[in-house]
C-alpha cells in the first residue's frame, strides 16, 4: 500500500511539472528589447536580404535608422514615447469545452472531465 501511495505521489508531481511547463510555454513573450546600457532596440524590420529599418531608443529619443550591409542612415528623429509599446493583456482563461493547445492531452481539463464522466457512468451501471 505504501508503494502504491509513493507511485501515486510521484505521478502527481510529474503531471504537475508538465502542467507548469505547458502554462509557461503558452505565455506571450514580453517586450523583446535588446538591452545594452542606455541604448535599446525597440523594433527592427527586414526589408530585403541586406537592408532593414531599426528604431533605436537613446535616453528619451527614438532614432529611425536605415541599415544596409555598407552603411547606416538616419531616417527620422522622434520622441521615444511615439514608439511606446503597450503592455500585452494576459490571455483569457479557456473554458473546459473550448479546443486549445492541450486538447486531448492528459493536462487538458476537458480530458479529465471526460474520464470522470466515463467512470461515473461505469460505476452507475454495476
Amino acid at each position: 500500500m505504501a508503494e502504491l501511495l509513493r507511485v501515486f505521489i510521484a505521478l502527481l508531481l510529474v503531471l504537475g511539472a508538465l502542467w507548469l511547463a505547458a502554462r509557461l510555454a503558452r505565455r506571450p513573450m514580453r517586450n523583446r528589447r535588446r538591452r545594452g546600457g542606455t541604448l535599446d532596440v525597440l523594433a527592427r524590420t527586414q526589408l530585403s536580404r541586406g537592408a532593414s529599418v531599426a528604431v533605436i531608443q537613446v535616453d528619451k529619443t527614438a532614432l529611425v535608422l536605415g541599415v544596409t550591409d555598407h552603411q547606416v542612415n538616419l531616417l527620422h528623429v522622434a520622441d521615444a514615447e511615439t514608439f511606446a509599446v503597450p503592455e500585452p493583456r494576459p490571455p483569457l482563461k479557456p473554458e473546459l469545452d473550448q479546443p486549445g493547445a492541450l486538447t486531448g492531452s492528459a493536462l487538458s481539463p476537458a480530458t479529465w472531465k471526460q474520464a470522470l464522466d466515463a467512470l461515473r457512468e461505469r460505476s452507475v451501471r454495476k
